[in-house]
């Protein structure tokens, strides 16, 4: 649970997380080297060489055979739509009965294809990028309800398949008898929300494969039981593109427009690079290549999408059938959290990705939250007894190395490292922070400094480890401190004590709206002082 959840739920009747759409390439992985199909059709299917005809041949058979099959499962063979496919094949699910084909939709797509360059006897094989036309089986499978698996008609077969974790989610709450109340991919009401997470979070690759292969195997009638056996003809599965979404069901739709308005106008300043590098555990350097930016998309519609981009994935968050506010995390390239495209990191992933949700939430609610102080500021700056008995000094408000190193904390350039850091890591860029080098500030003063924070219950170091790991209320403690510096204390500090006298002769409409601010602040203080009959000294 993070502090987005914990200051809004009196507001939520429930929430839940869990895989959305899930992309997967299925790729025959010993043929993605062309010698190996050679030694393939001279042991299995006694062809040498393997010419051009050859896999034009394979090609029109396969053609020939989706012709046939879909006559005979009654699904009809489409040209793909100009508009989002979803909704296209929409009418085609009514009715659906379990583990029925019943749209097929063809489509020119690009794909890696294997092509034959030579005359006569002497022919090389090699890989080529090309518009071909492929299918797109659109199914109602027993487990996994609507999906589609896309097959290229050239040798090697490649393959995608795409799952919906919602669907396989309902499938099994009816097999359980849960009540619940599901719209598109979305659960709006649940009879048990502890148990739907349960059943989300158990998603591992043994409830994908099965599928996928089942689905793989009949779909690609070219190889026999024997070759699949003995010649390794089956797909590999990994991970092209992901999305997890966490869901809040909110209890009025008022309360979620009020906090919808809110969050429109604080992800603004999240778009800003350093705040992404925050969010998404990337260090951005001059080589950085990608997006970086925060969008606000699909304005035409009630509930604008507002999206930001880091690298090969992107994090957006929008309000849909009236009551849900969705964070959706997405990844076109899983290696980006530090996990392995095969789909047995499937936890491993979703860790990942709820990892960066929370850090996108958490930066929301430090935009959003407002702290009414019950002691805990004075219980910061207090020093602190250890049980060994040794006592660390208090974090002080306007301490250089201590704000050098907390910036260098909530930058959270080490969240690809599972979330942990050394104080290798920490060094460079607390002394950058700091205006300095790593000679002037040792490594020995950035351990006291980190000591203080590590007495308070900021900062954990990971058990048998060299590594730590700043905790939730660390980062917001963090955060906290460097806001009333660098925005208040600061600030106000330089224009109390160093104004610039030019600014009394600005016309008001013509100073800057963060000068009009501070300006009302000490405008504000000194009526107070008038008011409670106290005078400030000359």
């Amino acid at each position: 649970m993070n502090t987005f959840y914990e200051h809004h739920q009196d507001s939520i009747r429930f929430g839940y997380r869990c895989f959305d759409r899930i992309l997967i390439n299925g790729l025959i992985q010993p043929f993605q080297q062309p010698e190996r199909v050679v030694g393939f059709f001279n042991t299995y299917r006694q062809q040498y060489p393997v010419t051009k005809a050859v896999l034009k041949d394979i090609a029109t058979q396969y053609q020939r055979w989706v012709i046939a099959q879909a006559k005979t499962w009654a699904a009809p063979i489409v040209e793909a739509p100009a508009g989002r496919r979803d909704a296209f094949v929409e009418p085609y699910f009514r009715r659906a009965t379990p583990d029925q084909v019943v749209v097929i939709v063809k489509g020119r797509e690009p794909a890696r294809i294997l092509t034959a360059i030579g005359k006569d006897d002497r022919w090389h094989l090699q890989y080529a990028r090309r518009w071909i036309d492929q299918y797109n089986f659109y199914l109602n499978d027993a487990e996994w309800g609507r999906m589609f698996v896309r097959l290229c008609p050239y040798f090697p077969f490649s393959a995608r398949v795409c799952l919906n974790q919602h669907h396989w989610l309902a499938t099994r709450m009816r097999a359980e008898g849960m009540r619940f109340r599901q719209e598109s991919n979305a659960f709006l009401t649940c009879s048990d929300p502890a148990r739907l997470q349960a059943l989300a979070d158990s998603l591992t690759a043994r409830h994908i494969e099965p599928c996928a292969q089942k689905w793989l195997r009949a779909l690609t009638p070219f190889f026999t039981p024997t070759e699949r056996r003995t010649a390794g003809c089956q797909h590999r599965l990994f991970f092209s593109q992901v999305e997890y979404c966490d869901n809040l069901i909110f209890d009025r739709r008022v309360a979620l427009d009020a906090l919808g308005d809110r969050l429109l106008d604080a992800n603004r300043t999240i778009g800003q690079p350093n705040k992404l590098a925050t969010i998404f555990g990337r260090k951005i350097t001059k080589r950085y290549r990608g997006k970086l930016e925060t969008v606000i998309e699909d304005l035409d519609l009630p509930n604008p999408v507002i999206r930001s981009y880091c690298r090969d994935g992107s994090i957006k968050q929008y309000v849909r059938d009236h009551l849900l506010l969705r964070t959706e995390a997405t990844s076109n390239n899983v290696r980006d959290f530090g996990v392995p495209k095969a789909i047995d990191a499937m936890p491993q992933l979703r860790e990942a990705m709820a990892a960066v949700t929370d850090r996108y939430q958490s930066v929301q609610q430090d935009i959003l939250e407002t702290f009414v102080d019950r002691g805990q500021l004075r219980q910061l700056a207090e020093p602190t007894r250890l049980p060994n008995g040794k006592r660390v000094p208090g974090l002080k408000l306007d301490h250089p190395r201590q704000l050098a190193l907390m910036h260098a904390l909530v930058r959270f350039a080490h969240i690809a490292s599972g979330d942990t850091f050394t104080m290798r890591d920490l060094h460079p860029a607390a002394a950058a922070a700091l205006d300095t080098t790593t000679d002037q500030y040792r490594m020995a003063s950035l351990r006291y400094d980190l000591s203080k924070l590590r007495a308070k219950g900021l900062v954990e170091k990971v058990p048998h480890t060299r590594r730590y790991r700043l905790r939730p209320q660390g980062y917001t403690i963090c955060v906290v401190f460097l806001k009333l510096f660098e925005r208040v204390y600061a600030p106000l500090t330089a224009g109390l004590l160093r104004p610039v006298a030019a600014d009394a002769r600005l016309p008001e409409d013509k100073r800057h709206q963060l000068d009009r601010l501070y300006q009302r602040v000490v405008t504000d203080l000194d009526a107070l002082l008038r008011a409670v009959g106290l005078k400030t000294a000359a």
